[in-house]
């Protein structure tokens, strides 16, 4: 199957994405070091929290659970279509819900929870299988966020 070019577009922003924070945090850590002070570990308990509700987003998206994805989606979330559209909290719960995008079943990949100081990211990769508007796809993609849902869970810290 042709990949379109705006799907490779879409792959090679993620990408650079997560290259650009990657080289922040590690510029961050190395001036740390530099300062005889080491980075400090992420808690695991922050981890697992982080990993906990990427997966309950993705069980809350196939039950179709508008007050659950409510919580994990920060007020002033968005994200970039593979068109290239900003896309809102709004109108992708909008769309979840009219049931013109539904997720029937996904499987996460391998995901980096990276968490400095405040703030916990997290980019790993998944394969769905979608009903939109009355299709049936099948895609892989990556993804890099930060759930809001995460940050209330680890007292406002992330």
């Amino acid at each position: 199957m042709k990949k379109s070019i705006y799907r490779q577009w879409f792959a090679v922003l993620l990408l650079f994405s997560a290259l650009v924070w990657w080289t922040s945090v590690s510029i961050r850590e190395a001036a740390a070091m530099c300062k005889g002070n080491s980075a400090p570990a992420a808690d695991p308990t922050d981890i697992e929290t982080v990993t906990k509700v990427e997966r309950e987003m993705g069980d809350a998206m196939v039950a179709v659970d508008i007050d659950k994805l409510n919580q994990i989606y920060a007020d002033d979330w968005a994200t970039v279509s593979i068109s290239g559209k900003i896309v809102t909290r709004e109108s992708v719960l909008h769309y979840i819900k009219s049931g013109k995008n539904k997720l029937v079943s996904y499987e996460l990949g391998p995901m980096d929870v990276q968490v400095v100081g405040d703030v916990a990211v997290a980019h790993g990769s998944v394969t769905e299988k979608r009903i939109r508007d009355g299709k049936e796809v099948d895609g892989e993609g990556v993804y890099m966020e930060s759930p809001e849902e995460a940050r209330r869970q680890m007292g406002g810290r992330a």
